[in-house]
């Protein structure tokens, strides 16, 4: 929804006249984001250790379906960490060793305008420059990173899950050695990533 709805309407009802009442409780709240569920969750184990990720099926039914689809079909077993920044975000599940594209499914539709923050610890679709083109990379938000949120004017990137173990092993991997364009000098591959359960030990 634009921002400027809640003054506009204010000032449609404020122009119409007829009352002298104080008129400034007339607005519309800002809308809610939802809060991120545990519909299913995946043990992702790496050649760095282990990271327990839970997906919301819930509010991001298209994204968190998307990513469930791969994970069922062992898409990410075999894949890197293609990208690692210190302090941002670490990114996979588009390339095998030697950074060989893995062919992907349709891009999905961008459902970042839900409106769940690229928080510390969250996971979200990566994507082009294009909004709707997100297949089977995402990244995990290593600080809070409210810059690719979707506002107004930013199609934002779409948080369809957070990590509930292993963020320990993330912001090693976020810290590791890479090139110049941020690609780890020593493979970072994930092993496997299996059904689990959502309950934090």
């Amino acid at each position: 929804m634009n921002k400027a709805t809640p003054l506009l309407l204010c000032i449609t009802l404020s122009a119409c006249g007829g009352s002298d009442a104080d008129n400034s409780e007339i607005t519309q709240p800002p809308i809610q984001a939802p809060e991120l569920q545990a519909d299913i969750c995946y043990l992702m184990s790496t050649t760095m250790g282990d990271i327990t990720l839970a997906i919301d099926l819930t509010n991001m039914p298209i994204t968190g379906e998307n990513f469930k689809s791969y994970a069922d079909d062992s898409f990410y077993t075999g894949t890197i960490f293609h990208r690692t920044i210190n302090n941002f975000v670490i990114q996979g599940g588009g390339f095998t060793s030697g950074l060989v594209h893995k062919p992907a499914n349709d891009p999905i539709v961008n459902e970042a305008d839900v409106g769940i923050s690229n928080e510390r610890g969250t996971i979200a679709m990566a994507r082009t420059n294009a909004p709707d083109s997100a297949t089977t990379q995402f990244f995990i938000n290593v600080l809070d990173n409210p810059q690719l949120d979707s506002t107004d004017t930013n199609f934002g990137y779409a948080v369809f899950g957070k990590v509930l173990q292993g963020m320990d092993i993330v912001d090693q991997i976020s810290i590791v050695d890479t090139n110049s364009n941020d690609v780890p000098k020593v493979e970072i591959v994930i092993n496997s990533l299996t059904e689990t359960s959502c309950a934090v030990n």
